[in-house]
């Protein structure tokens, strides 16, 4: 019955009565009854030493004897041993040692079961709270590993999930102070999130689960039965989102009849950041509402004497109404507005750290509770005279909050190019339905979360791809530059690999879909960015650092200000005329240590590097050059030496013939029609060349009609070409080697032909027709038009050049003479390429590979700096560290070059932060009163607290300005491979 489901569900498209859902009501079926509350896991390794089959069934008994283990199979051929068991009742390593103890040795056990989810953090201001909710994190019995950035406000914890969850994560935050959600975990990349109605009591959300877990290819359901909503995890080549809302349909029972329906819930990123935006708008403005009369109050009427003299009428003894108002007014302000400084120093103190909560609730309160001992001491006495610092406390929260709100407003801005690349992704698409012969039988319009693999979909003329596939029917050219940066439009037609989220411009398309849901190009950059933008880049070691003993040492600071002004004044050391009229030495001092406390700015420290690394990232991946991370930014601005493969790389990676001789007294049409027919069935790319070339030689000649003969007793030498019986005649086709293998006469004539043609970089593919070389075909690998201009624009950055590659000689040296490259490594293969790299690393060179991303990941892997070129689709290549997603070489100057801005901005943010603590500090001492009379008033110093982590966000800022420093017209198109 399982089973007919499943393949109903993925044979016939649902008819969709909506865009958004869907609600069909099915009669109910047959009741389904399992039991959905075991969670298994299964672990397969390999067992030594199993003699016969009594060993395999001795090794079964033991396994299925213990408590948890629900199966266990031996195989007694291969060892192969798969365990099923309930991770609460038992361990993997338990199994293992059982094994072992047996008498077995284990082979090929799997590491250690990691878990990886990624959670929002709510509440970080600086460095400091990021490091103490990655100790939190890390406390937690069970977790691995914690990366947590502060200016992308996220983590990313590595669990063992037979210790621990994500609940027990997120608590530990929440302990710490901070507020945490959960994002995503890895086990659930591919998500549908559906709105049930008809799911009125637990017993349905248990029915509904145990269902769906019992179904192929969901791997994970959370249901929220308040809301109706259910959230489903699967994989995509097993099932897909209408097969799941099909068999929900179809899971109605007795009287609940289920409607499902798609439901998008509201992007969490951008409503939180909206509502901190908002949070600290709001704030700012009721604690201007009561900051302004108090400035009024304190500052502006008691200088226009018509105005102002009401404020100086005594209330009781010496407190007079000014006094009071500005305590009525500035007690909301400090407690109510200013509540979660008080929140956020408490939560700090707690955990042993201290960050800029503390500093602002240090100062506000000092100022604040000074002020309220002044009230006091007028309202009960008849001769005391003091002024009160109301205004400080109100002002300066006021600022804070302000420079807050414009902080938050910044950072919304450093995400702008992931947003963008978010959001290409179209809405809906147009579903076909097709017949068996491949004819339309109908068009609906669908949601693309919707989509399932295998689906055909019409892209109509001016509409966006919803997601990666391959054309199966029409003709169009494809805008690609919003995901690879390539801004000339490319020619598409049947067997062409279209991607998600580029736009279809001038031809209708039918496309089949190939990856949906997570799996698309766009959602692997997307991923591959926000990654990059968690990881943490050497340089900002620094922040960390000076993080730790900041906050204490402005604190250390701020008392010995205090005392450096107090106990001179007292002992008067310096003039009495240094001292305001309404002021004594007391307050004065108190003042100046006030104005050190909220001068100081950890925050600006701490957001000089994310920052600049979120907005490069992002600015990275809208040009089509994906960089891993913040150190993967610093090794790239350091490339000395960037070593470049051939094939593929420097060359275009597509043969094509240039030349065709005849060496016999073969016609040319025989000739051509004797190598077809022998190379027809070779997958080699050399080989569809040489075909290709031929067929079109064969038509310009005449007869292109004619029936091409087959090859018999076709056979493939590897590393030497094809050989075969084409009619009665012997046919080879291939290089030297082969011909002499087969003992056919290479002549002078020949061996001088195929000299001039490597010389010129090109191979040359040997024809022999019985016995005797008819011919011959030289074959190129074209060098991309924009290597020399490359290799050109590297070393007037005093970056040098080399080649490796695993050609011969002549040919690599040609191509190096062709683009400008003056050292080579010829001949090498894949593992010694990677032995070159390490040789230029010992002689002290950074050097970056530019490769393929396959053939040369031992290389990409030993280099400091990997780039993967030409990945297209293919995005998560996990040997580099910078991803180029075009086939331009034009990238690679780009990614360094971007590097280079990147770190210079860094740089320059921490020039500005340290220099802004180190200038500010000592003028908020009073450094400088003594000799002009300039004092910062602790209400200008919590503004320029503020405005220095504004100035660090701007300069990050500017890196979206960043314009390639090439702009390579391609004379041909391009395509993605």
């Amino acid at each position: 019955m399982e089973g007919e489901r499943g393949d109903d569900g993925l044979k016939e498209p649902l008819l969709l009565q909506h865009v958004n859902g869907v609600a069909i009501d099915i009669p109910p079926q047959q009741q389904f009854s399992y039991d959905g509350s075991k969670k298994l896991r299964t672990v397969k390794f390999k067992i030594r030493e199993i003699k016969c089959a009594s060993c395999a069934t001795s090794i079964e008994s033991v396994l299925s004897n213990l408590n948890g283990v629900e199966s266990a199979v031996v195989s007694p051929l291969e060892g192969q041993a798969v365990v099923k068991f309930i991770p609460g009742l038992i361990t993997a390593k338990r199994i293992k040692e059982t094994v072992e103890e047996a008498g077995f040795p284990v082979d090929d056990f799997p590491e250690q079961d990691i878990a990886v989810c990624r959670l929002r953090i709510k509440g970080m201001m600086c460095t400091s709270c990021s490091e103490s909710v990655e100790r939190a994190i890390e406390m937690v019995d069970g977790v691995k590993k914690a990366v947590v950035g502060v200016a992308l406000e996220e983590a990313k914890v590595h669990f063992d999930p037979n210790l621990t969850d994500t609940d027990h994560i997120v608590e530990a935050i929440e302990d710490a102070g901070f507020g945490a959600d959960l994002i995503s975990s890895g086990k659930d990349v591919n998500k549908v999130h559906l709105k049930l109605e008809g799911l009125n009591s637990s017993e349905d959300a248990t029915f509904v689960q145990n269902f769906l877990e019992s179904t192929q290819g969901v791997s994970q359901v959370e249901i929220d039965l308040s809301e109706h909503k259910v959230t489903v995890s699967y994989d995509p080549n097993l099932t897909g989102p209408r097969s799941i809302i099909q068999y929900l349909e179809e899971a109605s029972h007795g009287p609940n009849i289920y409607h499902a329906s798609l439901y998008t819930p509201p992007k969490r990123r951008e409503t939180e950041r909206l509502k901190e935006t908002q949070m600290y708008r709001n704030r700012f403005f009721i604690s201007c509402l009561f900051s302004v009369p108090v400035l009024l109050f304190s500052m502006v009427l008691p200088m226009i004497p018509t105005y102002g003299n009401w404020l100086d009428y005594k209330v009781h003894n010496m407190l007079t109404i000014g006094m009071l108002l500005r305590w009525i007014l500035c007690t909301p302000v400090q407690f109510i507005v200013g509540q979660r400084f008080y929140v956020g120093a408490y939560h700090a103190l707690r955990r042993r750290s201290a960050n800029m909560d503390v500093l602002v609730a240090l100062g506000t309160n000092a100022a604040y509770f000074y002020s309220v001992y002044i009230a006091v001491k007028a309202l009960t006495s008849n001769t005391f005279e003091g002024q009160d610092f109301f205004e400080t406390s109100a002002m300066l929260i006021s600022f804070i909050l302000l420079g807050k709100y414009l902080e938050v407003v910044a950072k919304g801005k450093t995400s702008d190019a992931l947003a963008k690349l978010t959001d290409l992704a179209p809405d809906t698409a147009h579903l076909l339905t097709l017949d068996g012969e491949g004819n339309v039988i109908s068009e609906m319009d669908i949601n693309t979360q919707l989509m399932q693999k295998n689906d055909i979909i019409k892209i109509l003329p001016g509409e966006k791809v919803p997601v990666d596939g391959v054309v199966t029917d029409g003709q169009s050219y494809v805008n690609e530059s919003m995901i690879t940066g390539e801004a000339k439009p490319i020619a598409k037609g049947p067997g062409d690999k279209v991607i998600g989220g580029t736009m279809n411009e001038n031809g209708c398309l039918q496309v089949k879909a190939t990856h949906v849901g997570s799996e698309t190009a766009l959602s692997q950059i997307v991923q591959l960015v926000e990654a990059a933008q968690l990881a943490r880049a050497p340089v900002q070691k620094l922040a960390d650092q000076i993080s730790r003993f900041f906050v204490p040492m402005v604190v250390a600071a701020a008392f010995i200000t205090w005392l450096g002004w107090f106990i001179p004044g007292v002992a008067g050391l310096y003039p009495k005329h240094w001292i305001p009229k309404v002021m004594d030495e007391f307050e004065l001092a108190l003042q100046f240590g006030i104005s050190v406390l909220v001068v100081a700015c950890p925050c600006a420290l701490g957001l000089a590097t994310p920052t600049a690394v979120m907005v490069a990232t992002g600015k990275g991946a809208s040009l089509g050059v994906l960089i891993k991370g913040g150190n993967a930014l610093e090794k790239a601005h350091k490339v000395k030496t960037v070593v470049f493969d051939k094939t593929g790389t420097l060359t275009v990676g597509k043969p094509e013939v240039v030349s065709a001789v005849l060496f016999s007294h073969f016609s040319m049409e025989e000739f051509c029609d004797m190598a077809t027919a022998a190379e027809a069935n070779s997958e080699h790319p050399i080989a569809k060349a040489v075909v290709e070339h031929a067929k079109k030689l064969r038509q310009k000649l005449g007869s292109p009609t004619e029936h091409a003969s087959e090859a018999k007793d076709f056979e493939v030498h590897t590393g030497a070409g094809v050989s075969g019986k084409v009619g009665d005649r012997t046919v080879l086709v291939g290089n030297k080697r082969l011909m002499m293998a087969f003992h056919v006469p290479v002549g002078p004539e020949v061996d001088d032909y195929m000299m001039k043609n490597e010389q010129l970089a090109r191979t040359c593919v040997l024809v022999a027709i019985d016995g005797r070389v008819a011919g011959a075909f030289a074959v190129t690998d074209p060098v991309k038009p924009e290597a020399q201009i490359v290799v050109s624009s590297l070393r007037s950055m005093e970056i040098s050049s080399i080649m490796v590659t695993g050609d011969n000689w002549a040919t690599a040296n040609a191509i190096a003479k062709e683009v400008g490259i003056g050292k080579v490594f010829a001949e090498t293969d894949p593992v010694g390429k990677a032995n070159k790299i390490k040789e230029l690393q010992l002689k002290g060179m950074t050097v970056a590979m530019v490769g393929d991303g396959i053939n040369d990941s031992p290389a990409l892997v030993a280099a400091d700096v990997g780039m993967a070129i030409g990945a297209g689709t293919d995005v998560a290549i996990e040997a580099a560290d910078i991803v180029l997603i075009k086939s331009s070489l034009e990238d690679v100057v780009t990614a360094i070059d971007l590097s280079r801005k990147t770190i210079s901005r860094i740089r320059l943010n921490y020039v500005w932060a340290l220099g802004y603590n180190v200038l500010a500090v000592p003028i908020a001492a009073g450094i400088l009163y003594p000799f002009t009379g300039i004092r910062l008033p602790p209400w200008l110093a919590g503004a320029c607290m503020a405005a220095s982590s504004l100035s660090v966000l701007c300069s990050s800022l500017l890196l979206q300005s960043y314009k390639k420093p090439l702009h390579i017209k391609d004379s041909k198109d391009s395509s993605l491979d």
